[in-house]
């Protein structure tokens, strides 16, 4: 609808009217889900928000303070670590984080406290070294 509300008409009239005749041509009929309640909203308690939470489920956003998504990555990382295919692999994804994780130590952003020191890469190292000798010959 780009119909300009005409001078001298309420809102409200002009309102009524154009939902009056999208009723009577049954277009609101025609669109998916029509007559059907709204998925995942008939479970949960009201939430005003519950449109804008599913849109970034669903764009793959997060809204999380600086460093606590430092943390989430930092935990992506560690996991990730017995993958790596290789040392240096290793090494390099640990000197990045520990990288992330000396700035925000030395420029707090703002938000809770990041609560993490940077990785021992020695340590992180041998145990990858042992994880490696302990899997099956055929594993990746």
């Amino acid at each position: 609808m780009t119909e300009r509300k005409p001078p001298g008409v309420s809102f409200e009239s002009w309102v009524d009217r154009q939902i009056r005749q999208a009723e009577a041509a049954e277009d609101f009929s025609r669109l998916p889900g029509a007559g059907k309640p709204l998925p995942e909203v008939t479970d949960t308690p009201y939430d005003e928000l519950w449109w804008i939470k599913r849109k970034m489920a669903r764009e793959g956003l997060s809204v999380l303070p600086p460093t606590l998504a430092l943390r989430k990555e930092a935990e992506d990382v560690i996991a990730a670590v017995p993958s790596l295919p290789s040392e240096r692999a290793v090494r390099r994804t640990i000197e990045d984080i520990n990288a992330k994780i000396r700035e925000v130590m030395f420029k707090p952003p703002p938000g809770p406290p990041l609560g993490l020191k940077p990785y021992d890469v020695e340590k992180i190292v041998q145990e990858w070294h042992a994880a490696r000798e302990t899997r099956p010959p055929d594993a990746p």
